[in-house]
C-alpha cells in the first residue's frame, strides 16, 4: 500500500529543515519498505509570490489527497506588509480549518543531554516529560465577527471574537483524556473561566466528560495565568494539558524553552481519523534563514509523531526517536543547543549525523 506524504517547505528556514526530514524519510523508506511517496506543493509566503495568495487550491488539493502533510515554517519579514487577509500565516490556518484539524499535540520532552541547555535549573527540568494538547480550529484565532471598525468618534477599533461550541470542546476533551490514559492518567485543563464566559463553558463541558468517560483519570483545573507560572515555576507536576487555541499557543512555547531551545520541540495536529498534519512548533526564523544553522530536530521528530500516529508505524517512529537520541549522545549540537566542549555542525551534519545513527542502528 502507498501512503502520500504532501511535502510543504514553506518559507524561511521551512525548506532547510523539512530537507533534513525528508532525507530521513528516505533512509526508512527504502530500508523498511514504508510504501510512501512524496509530493511538493507551496504554501505562505512562497506560494503568495508564487500564485498571489497563500494558500492556492492546487495546495488544498494535495494536502486532501495525501496521507499526512509534513509543513516546514511560514512568513517573514518580506510579507509583513501585506493585508492580513494574504499574510502567509493564512495558508496554515487555511490548512488547518479545510482539514479540520482540530487536536494539536505538542509533546515536550527535556533530552538528558541538554539539561544545561535550559534556562531553568537542571533539578527542575530533568526527567521532563509533558503533552501539550491544544485544540486548533477553533476559538479567537477563527472566531467571527473580527477586523478593524471606525467608530462614531472617529477612532479606530480592533475586535476578534472568542467562541468555542459545546461538540469542539467534546472532542478536543475526548483527545485529551485518551491521551491520558495512555501516559500517568493525568490530565490538567487550562482556561480562564473566572472572566471569560466561553472557557467558563469549557471548563464545564471538560469536567462533564472526564465524570462520565474518564473517571480513572485524574482531572484538574487552572487558570491560564497560573498555568504560565507553574509550568516555569515546576514543570514536572504535569503529564496531560488541554486547553484552547491562543492560551495553547503561548503555553507550548513556554514549554520550549523547558527542554533548552523551540528547536527541538515537533507537532502533531490530527482530524478525527488520525490523518495529521506534523510540523515543528518554531517560526520560520527569517534572520537565519538560508545560513546552514538551523536545528532540524524538531522537524525530524515531527516525521516520527507522522509514522507512529497517522501510518501506525511505531517501530520506524521509535528508530528516529532513538537515532536523535544517539546524535546527541555523539555530541553534535546546532548552534542553538550548543555548549563548550561540544561539536556545533550546520542544519544538514545534523540531519547526516541522525542518519548514521540510524544506519548504526539498524
Amino acid at each position: 500500500m502507498t501512503n502520500k506524504i504532501a511535502i510543504l517547505p514553506g518559507d524561511g528556514i521551512g525548506t532547510e529543515i523539512v530537507a533534513e526530514a525528508v532525507k530521513v524519510l528516505d533512509f526508512l523508506n527504502a530500508d523498511m519498505a514504508l510504501g510512501l511517496e512524496f509530493e511538493y506543493g507551496l504554501i505562505g509566503g512562497a506560494a503568495y509570490d508564487a500564485h498571489g495568495t497563500p494558500f492556492p487550491e492546487q495546495t488544498l488539493a494535495l494536502a486532501k489527497q495525501a496521507d499526512a502533510i509534513l509543513l516546514g515554517a511560514v512568513g517573514g519579514y518580506k510579507w509583513e506588509s501585506l493585508d492580513i487577509a494574504v499574510r502567509p500565516e493564512k495558508g496554515l490556518l487555511g490548512l488547518r480549518s479545510e482539514l479540520q484539524l482540530f487536536a494539536n499535540l505538542r509533546p515536550a520532552i527535556l533530552y538528558p543531554q541538554l539539561a544545561a541547555a535550559s534556562t531553568l535549573k537542571p533539578e527542575v527540568v530533568a526527567g521532563l516529560d509533558i503533552m501539550i494538547i491544544r485544540e486548533l480550529t477553533g476559538g479567537i484565532y477563527f472566531g467571527q465577527p473580527r477586523g478593524v471598525r471606525l467608530l462614531e468618534n472617529g477612532e479606530k477599533q480592533g475586535y476578534n471574537t472568542l467562541v468555542y461550541s459545546e461538540s469542539e470542546i467534546r472532542r478536543i476533551a475526548h483527545v485529551a483524556f485518551q491521551t491520558a490514559q495512555k501516559r500517568q492518567g493525568r490530565l490538567c485543563s487550562v482556561d480562564k473561566a473566572n472572566v471569560l464566559e466561553c472557557t467558563e463553558l469549557w471548563r464545564q463541558v471538560v469536567t462533564e466528560i472526564g465524570k462520565q468517560y474518564y473517571p480513572e483519570v485524574g482531572l484538574s483545573h487552572l487558570y491560564v495565568d497560573n498555568a504560565a507560572m507553574q509550568l516555569v515555576r515546576a514543570p514536572k507536576q504535569f503529564d496531560v494539558l488541554v486547553t484552547s487555541n491562543m492560551f495553547g499557543d503561548i503555553l507550548s512555547d513556554i514549554s520550549a524553552m523547558l527542554t533548552g531551545s523551540i528547536g527541538m520541540l515537533p507537532s502533531a495536529s490530527l482530524d478525527a481519523a488520525n490523518k495529521g498534519m506534523y510540523e515543528p512548533i518554531h517560526g520560520s526564523a527569517p534572520d537565519i534563514a538560508g545560513k546552514g544553522i538551523a536545528n532540524p530536530l524538531a522537524t525530524i521528530l515531527s516525521v516520527a509523531m507522522m509514522l507512529r500516529y497517522t501510518f501506525n508505524r511505531s517501530d520506524a517512529a521509535g528508530r528516529i526517536e532513538q537515532a536523535v537520541n544517539a546524535a546527541l549522545n555523539a555530541n553534535i549540537r546546532t548552534a542553538d543547543i550548543y555548549s563548550d566542549g561540544m561539536q556545533k555542525v550546520s542544519t544538514c551534519a545534523m540531519g547526516d549525523a541522525v542518519i548514521s545513527a540510524l544506519q548504526e542502528g539498524a
